[in-house]
């Protein structure tokens, strides 16, 4: 925060009880106005010179001599005290600053429109001086009387964030967001980027979620969606190995595959999952993209292609009997997955249509995920709003909830 000198409204504090010569040099006031002696006056008055001169050290070396001489009445302590608190924010001596506030304050000698600069700058000086614990108490005192400097709220949150106490940042951060989006606004995406390193820091995995969700929504780059995809599969509690196929999905839909190793796994993964539709036509895409050609690493590629035509040639020759194996079944699971293959083959309402069977037939190992699935078969049947509306039901917090996440954030700004 760029500190606030504030040398003329504190010579303007003096100034109450001292007047100007027309050499513009602090001069006694007559004995009416205000009730200084000379032998403090003569102090007063050099300090004020130097203060002028830019020799604030040595302006608060004159000021301890006015302070030195006994019996000072209230005019000259105000006096005293304005010109200390000038001095003293040239100097960077918040203490003192803090001394003549307080007793100018006290005597009722503190200009109603310099309160709060004044304590703008003892908050500044404080942060500035690394003193996080004091900065704080004064810009919460300055908010306190009435403050809505915008440089005093990074000071403040500064302040907290350096103290390690993240709750009141995450709260107040949390609240400008909300009143951004309630007057129909974008919040700043520093604020945004604020909120999720406090719910990071917190440990608040759900509200750390929804910042990146929101980071996404207002500000989706390629780049952004790489890095959030990345940190996703680091983040405590997320199961990275159960869910490496479906971050592969989302990166594949954010255009953020790296090279044809990308492409060959999460092929081969959707195949081993039993999703081979879904697995041939993300070499189709590595193909078109011109990062596979069939004849790569040996024929590899190729080699992959023929395997899995193969499967689904296999799965279209036994859906019947799959199907009548898993409704069979005590657990819904099998149903969910032979849905969610159906919708990849484009035969996406008789997938919705088994998923939700599976679902209903409860006994699952995983619901959380069926519920995630079901959401990913009514988006590749484009019906969106569904699909959003499915992802937000899901509450799995081993990864399944960040995922379906995810995909809503990806499925709104697709819309757009």
């Amino acid at each position: 925060m760029k500190l606030k000198l504030l040398a003329t409204a504190a010579v303007g504090a003096a100034a109450l009880l001292m007047g100007q010569t027309p050499e513009g040099t602090l001069g006694l006031m007559s004995q009416s106005a205000a009730q200084v002696r000379p032998d403090v006056g003569k102090h007063l008055k050099a300090a004020s010179d130097l203060l002028k001169a830019g020799k604030a050290v040595e302006a608060l070396a004159k000021l301890r001599e006015a302070e030195a001489v006994p019996g000072r009445n209230a005019d000259e302590n105000a006096a005293l005290e304005g010109l200390r608190i000038a001095a003293a924010s040239r100097t960077g001596d918040a203490d003192a600053m803090v001394k003549a506030f307080d007793a100018l304050n006290a005597a009722g000698r503190l200009p109603a429109n310099q309160k709060l600069p004044m304590m703008e700058s003892i908050a500044g000086t404080y942060a500035r001086a690394g003193n996080n614990a004091k900065a704080l108490d004064w810009a919460n005192k300055y908010f306190a009387a009435g403050g809505n400097s915008a440089a005093m709220k990074q000071v403040q949150t500064s302040a907290q964030m350096r103290s390690g106490d993240v709750g009141p940042v995450l709260r107040d951060t949390l609240a400008d967001i909300a009143a951004a989006e309630k007057a129909g606004r974008a919040p700043d995406k520093e604020k945004l980027d604020l909120a999720l390193w406090a719910a990071n820091k917190k440990g608040d995995g759900a509200t750390e979620s929804a910042m990146v969700q929101k980071l996404l929504h207002y500000y989706p780059t390629k780049a952004l969606w790489k890095q959030v995809l990345g940190t996703l599969q680091s983040k405590k509690g997320f199961s990275a190995a159960r869910y490496q196929l479906d971050i592969l999905r989302l990166r594949l839909a954010t255009d953020n595959m790296d090279g044809a190793n990308d492409y060959m796994e999460l092929a081969q993964l959707a195949g081993a999952a039993g999703y081979p539709d879904e697995g041939k036509k993300v070499i189709d895409k590595g193909f078109a993209a011109g990062v596979l050609k069939p004849t790569d690493d040996n024929g590899r590629p190729k080699r992959l292609v023929d395997l899995l035509d193969k499967r689904i040639a296999e799965a279209k020759a036994g859906q019947a009997a799959a199907e009548q194996a898993a409704r069979s079944a005590r657990e819904g699971d099998d149903l969910v997955k032979l849905g969610l293959a159906l919708a990849h083959r484009g035969q996406g309402p008789a997938g919705i249509k088994l998923i939700e069977e599976g679902i209903a037939k409860g006994n699952l190992k995983r619901a959380e995920d069926a519920k995630l699935y079901l959401g990913m078969a009514q988006f590749l049947t484009g019906d969106s709003a569904k699909a959003q509306a499915t992802w937000r039901t899901v509450k799995g917090t081993d990864g399944s909830a960040d995922i379906a996440g995810m995909w809503g954030v990806y499925a709104r700004s697709a819309k757009k």
